[in-house]
């Protein structure tokens, strides 16, 4: 049987997902400092342990509506391609483990969605459907 763990989050009610494999933890929202001239999906950056983390809001990343911030707001610190970047959540739902075969390709979603450029794949899960994240893709610096 071949699975994938997954870190499901939400943002804007949207239901996404990373591979647990890209995650080194998950933290508090803590101050983060702006950085000017940068992307409008990158608000700043945050002191962990001293180490400059990089913030990548999800919301503004994925063309969503903004995301506010409260108690149960996440910044999901991933790694990937000796790339370290936090990820601005609404909230952290669960660690879901799936057999492969719940997982379709991204390909039945209309390629006009500039979005879907970032989906890796969808995952079927009861009535849930998580949309889960290509890392790569979400890391790669662009001028949207």
């Amino acid at each position: 049987m071949n699975d994938v763990q997954l870190i499901s989050w939400a943002v804007s009610n949207e239901e996404y997902a990373v591979e647990i494999e890209n995650i080194q933890e998950i933290v508090r929202v803590t101050d983060i400092t702006r950085m000017p001239f940068s992307q409008h999906y990158l608000p700043g950056v945050i002191n962990l342990r001293g180490m400059v983390v990089p913030v990548m809001d999800m919301a503004k990343r994925l063309h969503l509506p903004e995301l506010t911030l409260s108690d149960s707001s996440r910044i999901i610190i991933v790694a990937r391609g000796g790339i370290t970047a936090g990820l601005l959540v609404d909230r952290v739902s669960e660690v879901v483990k799936l057999d492969l075969s719940y997982i379709e390709s991204q390909d039945i979603l209309s390629s006009a969605e500039s979005t879907i450029k970032y989906i890796k794949g969808i995952a079927k899960l009861g009535e849930r459907v998580l949309l889960i994240l290509d890392m790569d893709r979400i890391f790669e610096l662009d001028d949207e």
